[in-house]
Protein backbone atom coordinates (compact mmCIF):
# COMPACT_ATOMS: atom_id res chain seq x y z
CA UNK A 1 0.00 0.00 0.00
CA UNK A 2 1.26 3.80 -1.02
CA UNK A 3 2.50 5.91 2.16
CA UNK A 4 -0.49 8.54 1.56
CA UNK A 5 -3.27 6.41 3.16
CA UNK A 6 -1.43 5.93 6.02
CA UNK A 7 -0.62 10.01 6.16
CA UNK A 8 -4.17 10.65 5.66
CA UNK A 9 -5.25 7.88 8.71
CA UNK A 10 -2.45 9.39 10.95
CA UNK A 11 -3.66 12.47 10.04
CA UNK A 12 -6.98 11.50 11.21
CA UNK A 13 -6.31 9.65 14.25
CA UNK A 14 -4.03 12.39 15.42
CA UNK A 15 -7.01 15.37 15.07
CA UNK A 16 -9.62 13.07 16.97
CA UNK A 17 -9.71 14.27 20.36
CA UNK A 18 -10.89 10.13 21.76
CA UNK A 19 -7.80 8.48 20.09
CA UNK A 20 -5.08 11.27 21.45
CA UNK A 21 -6.35 10.65 24.67
CA UNK A 22 -7.03 6.56 24.08
CA UNK A 23 -3.71 6.39 22.90
CA UNK A 24 -1.88 9.11 25.53
CA UNK A 25 1.74 7.54 26.70
CA UNK A 26 1.91 4.45 23.67
CA UNK A 27 5.31 4.06 22.23
CA UNK A 28 5.00 1.58 19.34
CA UNK A 29 2.59 0.74 16.72
CA UNK A 30 -0.37 -0.36 14.70
CA UNK A 31 -0.63 -2.34 12.17
CA UNK A 32 -3.45 -3.56 10.60
CA UNK A 33 -2.88 -6.66 7.88
CA UNK A 34 -5.49 -7.70 5.38
CA UNK A 35 -5.36 -9.47 1.90
CA UNK A 36 -5.94 -6.10 0.04
CA UNK A 37 -3.15 -4.00 1.05
CA UNK A 38 -1.86 -3.21 5.18
CA UNK A 39 -2.13 -0.09 6.96
CA UNK A 40 0.52 0.99 9.35
CA UNK A 41 0.98 3.78 11.75
CA UNK A 42 3.75 4.05 14.00
CA UNK A 43 2.35 5.87 17.74
CA UNK A 44 5.47 7.89 19.70
CA UNK A 45 4.15 8.41 23.08
CA UNK A 46 0.45 9.06 21.52
CA UNK A 47 1.21 10.92 18.20
CA UNK A 48 0.98 8.78 15.06
CA UNK A 49 2.80 8.95 11.94
CA UNK A 50 2.97 6.62 8.83
CA UNK A 51 6.48 5.84 9.54
CA UNK A 52 6.48 2.41 8.68
CA UNK A 53 6.62 0.11 11.93
CA UNK A 54 7.27 -3.81 11.87
CA UNK A 55 4.71 -6.30 14.13
CA UNK A 56 8.15 -7.61 16.00
CA UNK A 57 8.93 -4.29 17.27
CA UNK A 58 8.05 -3.21 21.45
CA UNK A 59 4.65 -1.65 21.75
CA UNK A 60 3.24 -3.26 18.14
CA UNK A 61 -0.43 -4.22 18.30
CA UNK A 62 -1.77 -6.61 14.87
CA UNK A 63 -4.58 -6.93 13.76
CA UNK A 64 -4.42 -9.68 10.79
CA UNK A 65 -7.91 -10.96 9.35
CA UNK A 66 -9.93 -12.29 5.94
CA UNK A 67 -10.74 -9.56 3.42
CA UNK A 68 -14.68 -10.47 4.19
CA UNK A 69 -14.03 -9.98 8.08
CA UNK A 70 -12.20 -6.61 7.79
CA UNK A 71 -15.56 -5.78 5.55
CA UNK A 72 -17.69 -6.60 8.12
CA UNK A 73 -16.10 -5.13 10.96
CA UNK A 74 -14.91 -1.79 9.17
CA UNK A 75 -18.87 -1.30 7.37
CA UNK A 76 -20.57 1.79 8.97
CA UNK A 77 -23.34 -0.16 10.66
CA UNK A 78 -21.68 -3.62 11.04
CA UNK A 79 -23.50 -6.73 11.32
CA UNK A 80 -24.46 -8.18 14.62
CA UNK A 81 -20.84 -9.96 16.24
CA UNK A 82 -18.45 -7.83 14.07
CA UNK A 83 -19.13 -4.51 15.86
CA UNK A 84 -15.67 -4.56 17.66
CA UNK A 85 -12.60 -6.63 17.54
CA UNK A 86 -13.18 -8.25 21.22
CA UNK A 87 -15.99 -10.91 19.81
CA UNK A 88 -14.15 -11.95 16.57
CA UNK A 89 -13.33 -15.38 17.25
CA UNK A 90 -11.29 -17.32 15.66
CA UNK A 91 -14.01 -18.88 13.35
CA UNK A 92 -13.86 -15.22 11.67
CA UNK A 93 -9.91 -15.56 10.95
CA UNK A 94 -9.04 -12.67 13.09
CA UNK A 95 -5.98 -12.44 14.67
CA UNK A 96 -4.46 -10.34 17.27
CA UNK A 97 -0.39 -9.81 17.80
CA UNK A 98 0.97 -7.74 20.44
CA UNK A 99 1.44 -8.50 24.34
CA UNK A 100 -2.01 -8.93 26.25
CA UNK A 101 -0.95 -6.56 28.72
CA UNK A 102 0.22 -3.78 25.84
CA UNK A 103 -3.30 -4.97 24.10
CA UNK A 104 -5.54 -4.10 27.29
CA UNK A 105 -3.95 -0.57 27.97
CA UNK A 106 -4.05 0.16 24.91
CA UNK A 107 -7.12 -1.70 23.01
CA UNK A 108 -9.78 1.75 23.14
CA UNK A 109 -7.12 3.28 21.00
CA UNK A 110 -7.28 0.42 18.50
CA UNK A 111 -10.76 0.31 18.74
CA UNK A 112 -11.02 4.40 18.06
CA UNK A 113 -8.72 3.92 15.40
CA UNK A 114 -10.79 0.93 13.76
CA UNK A 115 -14.10 3.51 13.76
CA UNK A 116 -12.13 6.09 12.45
CA UNK A 117 -12.07 3.47 9.45
CA UNK A 118 -15.75 3.15 8.94
CA UNK A 119 -17.60 5.80 6.59
CA UNK A 120 -19.59 7.47 8.92
CA UNK A 121 -23.36 6.53 10.39
CA UNK A 122 -25.80 9.22 10.71
CA UNK A 123 -27.22 8.37 14.77
CA UNK A 124 -29.56 10.87 15.73
CA UNK A 125 -28.40 12.55 18.76
CA UNK A 126 -30.80 12.35 22.02
CA UNK A 127 -33.03 15.62 22.74
CA UNK A 128 -32.51 16.29 26.66
CA UNK A 129 -32.56 19.83 27.86
CA UNK A 130 -35.08 20.54 30.71
CA UNK A 131 -35.48 23.82 32.15
CA UNK A 132 -33.12 25.18 34.86
CA UNK A 133 -33.87 24.09 37.94
CA UNK A 134 -36.21 20.91 36.83
CA UNK A 135 -36.17 18.56 39.68
CA UNK A 136 -36.46 14.79 38.34
CA UNK A 137 -38.59 12.28 39.84
CA UNK A 138 -36.56 9.86 41.33
CA UNK A 139 -36.20 10.30 45.67
CA UNK A 140 -33.54 8.46 46.76
CA UNK A 141 -32.54 6.99 50.71
CA UNK A 142 -30.84 4.57 52.53
CA UNK A 143 -31.82 1.36 54.09
CA UNK A 144 -29.77 -0.87 56.63
CA UNK A 145 -29.87 -4.83 55.41
CA UNK A 146 -28.79 -7.53 57.38
CA UNK A 147 -27.12 -9.69 54.86
CA UNK A 148 -25.86 -13.13 55.91
CA UNK A 149 -25.61 -11.07 59.20
CA UNK A 150 -24.04 -8.17 58.52
CA UNK A 151 -24.80 -4.83 58.34
CA UNK A 152 -25.68 -3.20 55.09
CA UNK A 153 -26.25 0.13 54.07
CA UNK A 154 -28.30 0.04 51.14
CA UNK A 155 -28.78 2.68 49.05
CA UNK A 156 -32.07 3.11 46.92
CA UNK A 157 -33.69 5.60 44.67
CA UNK A 158 -37.40 5.65 43.87
CA UNK A 159 -40.49 7.09 41.68
CA UNK A 160 -43.63 6.37 40.56
CA UNK A 161 -46.30 4.51 42.34
CA UNK A 162 -48.25 0.85 41.45
CA UNK A 163 -46.99 -2.43 40.99
CA UNK A 164 -43.65 -2.33 42.83
CA UNK A 165 -40.96 -3.05 40.01
CA UNK A 166 -36.87 -4.04 42.10
CA UNK A 167 -34.34 -2.90 39.04
CA UNK A 168 -30.84 -4.47 39.50
CA UNK A 169 -28.04 -2.92 37.60
CA UNK A 170 -25.15 -4.74 35.41
CA UNK A 171 -21.96 -6.00 36.65
CA UNK A 172 -19.63 -3.19 38.22
CA UNK A 173 -22.07 -0.54 37.76
CA UNK A 174 -25.02 1.48 39.39
CA UNK A 175 -29.11 2.04 39.39
CA UNK A 176 -28.67 5.32 37.39
CA UNK A 177 -29.04 2.86 34.60
CA UNK A 178 -32.53 3.11 34.76
CA UNK A 179 -32.71 6.63 35.31
CA UNK A 180 -34.74 6.76 31.73
CA UNK A 181 -37.54 5.09 32.89
CA UNK A 182 -37.77 6.88 35.96
CA UNK A 183 -38.93 10.11 33.87
CA UNK A 184 -41.68 7.97 32.00
CA UNK A 185 -45.10 8.61 33.21
CA UNK A 186 -46.63 5.73 31.04
CA UNK A 187 -44.25 3.95 33.52
CA UNK A 188 -44.39 5.92 37.02
CA UNK A 189 -48.31 5.98 36.74
CA UNK A 190 -48.93 2.51 36.73
CA UNK A 191 -45.46 1.39 37.94
CA UNK A 192 -43.09 1.73 41.90
CA UNK A 193 -40.05 1.45 40.41
CA UNK A 194 -37.34 1.20 43.03
CA UNK A 195 -33.82 1.05 41.18
CA UNK A 196 -30.74 -0.13 44.45
CA UNK A 197 -27.30 0.15 44.36
CA UNK A 198 -25.25 -3.17 44.99
CA UNK A 199 -22.99 -3.25 48.04
CA UNK A 200 -19.53 -1.60 47.04
CA UNK A 201 -21.45 -0.27 43.73
CA UNK A 202 -22.37 3.33 43.19
CA UNK A 203 -23.51 5.23 46.86
CA UNK A 204 -24.00 1.89 48.71
CA UNK A 205 -20.08 1.89 50.45
CA UNK A 206 -18.65 -1.26 51.76
CA UNK A 207 -19.45 -2.47 55.19
CA UNK A 208 -18.19 -1.12 58.61
CA UNK A 209 -16.65 -4.13 60.46
CA UNK A 210 -15.11 -6.61 57.92
CA UNK A 211 -11.53 -6.36 56.61
CA UNK A 212 -13.37 -6.26 52.82
CA UNK A 213 -9.78 -4.18 51.82
CA UNK A 214 -7.63 -7.29 52.46
CA UNK A 215 -9.64 -9.97 50.47
CA UNK A 216 -10.53 -10.90 47.05
CA UNK A 217 -14.15 -9.28 45.89
CA UNK A 218 -16.14 -12.00 44.81
CA UNK A 219 -19.90 -12.04 44.35
CA UNK A 220 -22.01 -14.92 45.07
CA UNK A 221 -25.28 -16.41 44.29
CA UNK A 222 -26.08 -16.73 47.75
CA UNK A 223 -25.37 -13.24 48.75
CA UNK A 224 -26.54 -12.18 45.16
CA UNK A 225 -29.99 -13.27 45.28
CA UNK A 226 -30.46 -12.22 49.24
CA UNK A 227 -30.06 -8.31 47.98
CA UNK A 228 -33.68 -8.18 46.11
CA UNK A 229 -35.15 -10.77 48.82
CA UNK A 230 -34.21 -8.95 52.12
CA UNK A 231 -35.02 -5.25 50.25
CA UNK A 232 -38.52 -6.19 48.99
CA UNK A 233 -38.82 -7.99 52.71
CA UNK A 234 -37.74 -5.00 54.33
CA UNK A 235 -39.77 -2.39 52.14
CA UNK A 236 -43.21 -4.49 52.78
CA UNK A 237 -43.46 -5.18 48.56
CA UNK A 238 -46.37 -7.11 47.84
CA UNK A 239 -45.68 -9.78 45.11
CA UNK A 240 -43.18 -7.28 43.52
CA UNK A 241 -41.83 -7.78 39.99
CA UNK A 242 -38.03 -7.59 39.63
CA UNK A 243 -36.18 -6.78 36.69
CA UNK A 244 -32.39 -7.03 36.06
CA UNK A 245 -29.99 -6.68 33.10
CA UNK A 246 -26.94 -8.44 31.95
CA UNK A 247 -25.72 -9.89 35.91
CA UNK A 248 -29.36 -8.71 36.35
CA UNK A 249 -30.59 -10.91 33.94
CA UNK A 250 -29.16 -14.02 34.71
CA UNK A 251 -30.17 -12.93 38.44
CA UNK A 252 -34.09 -12.47 37.61
CA UNK A 253 -34.09 -16.55 36.42
CA UNK A 254 -32.06 -17.21 39.11
CA UNK A 255 -34.94 -15.62 41.32
CA UNK A 256 -37.87 -17.23 39.65
CA UNK A 257 -35.89 -20.28 40.34
CA UNK A 258 -35.41 -19.84 44.10
CA UNK A 259 -38.44 -17.16 44.77
CA UNK A 260 -41.19 -18.03 43.30
CA UNK A 261 -43.79 -17.25 46.17
CA UNK A 262 -42.17 -13.95 46.60
CA UNK A 263 -41.87 -11.99 43.10
CA UNK A 264 -44.96 -12.00 40.26
CA UNK A 265 -43.06 -11.58 37.49
CA UNK A 266 -39.05 -11.36 36.39
CA UNK A 267 -38.01 -9.60 33.44
CA UNK A 268 -34.63 -11.00 32.38
CA UNK A 269 -32.99 -8.24 30.15
CA UNK A 270 -30.38 -9.74 28.21
CA UNK A 271 -30.65 -12.89 29.87
CA UNK A 272 -29.25 -16.35 30.06
CA UNK A 273 -29.08 -19.63 31.68
CA UNK A 274 -24.89 -19.66 31.91
CA UNK A 275 -22.32 -17.56 29.93
CA UNK A 276 -19.32 -20.02 29.24
CA UNK A 277 -16.53 -18.02 29.72
CA UNK A 278 -14.09 -18.30 31.95
CA UNK A 279 -13.14 -16.62 34.65
CA UNK A 280 -9.20 -16.54 34.34
CA UNK A 281 -9.73 -15.09 30.83
CA UNK A 282 -11.00 -11.68 32.77
CA UNK A 283 -8.07 -10.73 34.62
CA UNK A 284 -7.31 -7.78 32.50
CA UNK A 285 -10.35 -6.20 34.19
CA UNK A 286 -8.73 -5.83 37.44
CA UNK A 287 -4.85 -5.52 36.57
CA UNK A 288 -2.62 -3.04 38.28
CA UNK A 289 -1.12 -2.16 34.76
CA UNK A 290 -4.49 -1.55 33.00
CA UNK A 291 -7.00 1.32 33.90
CA UNK A 292 -10.27 1.04 33.86
CA UNK A 293 -10.35 2.87 30.37
CA UNK A 294 -10.21 -0.83 29.24
CA UNK A 295 -13.56 -2.27 31.44
CA UNK A 296 -15.14 1.07 29.79
CA UNK A 297 -14.70 0.44 26.07
CA UNK A 298 -15.32 -3.27 26.55
CA UNK A 299 -18.41 -2.43 27.44
CA UNK A 300 -18.89 0.19 23.97
CA UNK A 301 -18.57 -3.32 22.59
CA UNK A 302 -21.07 -4.76 23.38
CA UNK A 303 -23.50 -1.57 22.52
CA UNK A 304 -25.32 -1.23 19.18
CA UNK A 305 -23.86 1.39 16.27
CA UNK A 306 -27.28 2.45 15.95
CA UNK A 307 -27.87 3.71 19.99
CA UNK A 308 -26.87 7.16 20.34
CA UNK A 309 -23.38 7.82 20.99
CA UNK A 310 -24.10 10.27 24.13
CA UNK A 311 -25.96 7.65 25.78
CA UNK A 312 -23.49 4.66 25.00
CA UNK A 313 -20.54 6.74 26.80
CA UNK A 314 -22.83 7.67 29.98
CA UNK A 315 -23.17 3.95 30.15
CA UNK A 316 -19.30 3.30 29.35
CA UNK A 317 -18.76 6.23 31.90
CA UNK A 318 -20.04 4.81 34.54
CA UNK A 319 -17.82 1.53 34.75
CA UNK A 320 -14.88 3.75 34.32
CA UNK A 321 -16.02 5.56 37.45
CA UNK A 322 -16.56 1.94 39.31
CA UNK A 323 -14.08 0.08 42.20
CA UNK A 324 -11.67 -1.39 39.91
CA UNK A 325 -12.23 -4.98 41.52
CA UNK A 326 -16.17 -4.93 41.26
CA UNK A 327 -17.00 -5.75 37.59
CA UNK A 328 -14.87 -8.80 37.32
CA UNK A 329 -15.78 -9.26 41.10
CA UNK A 330 -19.79 -9.67 39.90
CA UNK A 331 -18.71 -11.38 36.99
CA UNK A 332 -17.89 -14.57 39.20
CA UNK A 333 -21.98 -14.71 39.41
CA UNK A 334 -21.61 -14.46 35.44
CA UNK A 335 -19.79 -16.49 34.22
CA UNK A 336 -19.07 -19.65 37.54
CA UNK A 337 -21.94 -19.25 40.14
CA UNK A 338 -25.05 -19.18 37.71
CA UNK A 339 -25.95 -22.01 35.86
CA UNK A 340 -29.38 -22.72 35.27
CA UNK A 341 -28.88 -25.18 32.15
CA UNK A 342 -29.90 -28.20 34.33
CA UNK A 343 -32.57 -26.43 36.70
CA UNK A 344 -34.36 -23.80 34.21
CA UNK A 345 -37.21 -26.54 33.34
CA UNK A 346 -38.11 -26.42 36.98
CA UNK A 347 -38.90 -22.78 37.08
CA UNK A 348 -42.84 -22.68 37.39
CA UNK A 349 -44.34 -19.90 35.64
CA UNK A 350 -47.67 -20.26 36.61
CA UNK A 351 -46.28 -18.75 40.04
CA UNK A 352 -43.92 -16.60 38.41
CA UNK A 353 -43.97 -14.98 35.12
CA UNK A 354 -41.04 -15.22 33.12
CA UNK A 355 -40.14 -12.49 30.29
CA UNK A 356 -36.62 -12.97 28.40
CA UNK A 357 -35.44 -9.86 26.17
CA UNK A 358 -32.17 -9.94 24.24
CA UNK A 359 -30.53 -7.28 22.09
CA UNK A 360 -29.30 -7.94 18.87
CA UNK A 361 -25.79 -6.46 19.04
CA UNK A 362 -25.32 -8.17 22.95
CA UNK A 363 -22.12 -10.01 22.10
CA UNK A 364 -22.22 -11.61 25.71
CA UNK A 365 -26.02 -12.60 26.47
CA UNK A 366 -26.84 -13.51 22.74
CA UNK A 367 -29.88 -13.35 20.71
CA UNK A 368 -29.22 -17.93 21.07
CA UNK A 369 -28.52 -17.33 24.46
CA UNK A 370 -32.29 -16.11 24.99
CA UNK A 371 -33.78 -18.00 23.02
CA UNK A 372 -32.40 -21.22 24.68
CA UNK A 373 -33.60 -20.29 28.39
CA UNK A 374 -37.33 -19.24 26.42
CA UNK A 375 -37.14 -22.73 25.37
CA UNK A 376 -35.83 -24.14 28.85
CA UNK A 377 -38.93 -22.58 30.54
CA UNK A 378 -42.28 -23.81 29.91
CA UNK A 379 -44.72 -20.69 29.61
CA UNK A 380 -42.11 -18.11 29.52
CA UNK A 381 -41.83 -15.18 26.51
CA UNK A 382 -39.14 -13.97 24.28
CA UNK A 383 -38.46 -11.20 22.42
CA UNK A 384 -35.45 -10.09 20.38
CA UNK A 385 -34.71 -6.26 20.48
CA UNK A 386 -32.97 -5.22 17.19
CA UNK A 387 -30.86 -1.89 16.67
CA UNK A 388 -30.32 -2.40 20.84
CA UNK A 389 -27.10 -4.18 23.03
CA UNK A 390 -26.32 -5.37 26.17
CA UNK A 391 -27.51 -2.03 27.96
CA UNK A 392 -31.08 -0.74 26.25
CA UNK A 393 -32.25 1.08 28.84
CA UNK A 394 -29.40 3.22 28.81
CA UNK A 395 -27.58 3.46 25.39
CA UNK A 396 -30.74 3.55 23.64
CA UNK A 397 -34.13 4.16 25.99
CA UNK A 398 -36.61 5.20 23.70
CA UNK A 399 -35.82 1.97 21.69
CA UNK A 400 -36.06 -0.27 24.44
CA UNK A 401 -39.55 1.31 25.75
CA UNK A 402 -40.99 -0.45 22.55
CA UNK A 403 -39.46 -4.03 23.44
CA UNK A 404 -41.02 -2.95 27.20
CA UNK A 405 -43.97 -1.55 26.83
CA UNK A 406 -45.94 -5.02 25.78
CA UNK A 407 -44.58 -6.51 28.90
CA UNK A 408 -45.28 -3.59 31.59
CA UNK A 409 -49.49 -3.36 29.97
CA UNK A 410 -49.26 -7.30 30.44
CA UNK A 411 -48.11 -7.15 34.21
CA UNK A 412 -50.39 -4.42 34.54
CA UNK A 413 -53.15 -5.87 32.95
CA UNK A 414 -52.70 -9.72 34.80
CA UNK A 415 -52.55 -7.53 38.21
CA UNK A 416 -55.90 -5.91 37.85
CA UNK A 417 -58.62 -7.33 39.20
CA UNK A 418 -60.77 -9.46 37.70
Amino acid sequence: MTAEPAVAFADTCNADGEFRLAARHWTGGLRFERPSGDLALRVVNGVASAEPVAKSEPGVIGLAAPEATWEKLLAAKPPRLFKDISYLTSDTGMVVDGDPVLYAQYYPAVMRAVELLRPPLDVAAPVERRPHGTIEAPVGRYIHLELQGQDYRIYFEEAGQGIPVLLQHTAGCHGAQWRHLFERPEITSRFRLIAYDLPFHGKSLPPVGPKWWAEDYILQAGFLRSVPVTLAQALGLDRPVFMGCSVGGLLALDLALHHPDLFSAVIAVEGALNIDVPFEALDALWHPQVSNDYKARMMDSLMSPTSPVAYRKETSQVYAAGWPPAFRGDLWYYVVDCDLRETAARIDTSKVAVHILNGEYDASGTLELGQAAHAMIPGSTWTAMPGVGHFPMSENPDAFMTYLSPILDRIAAERSPA
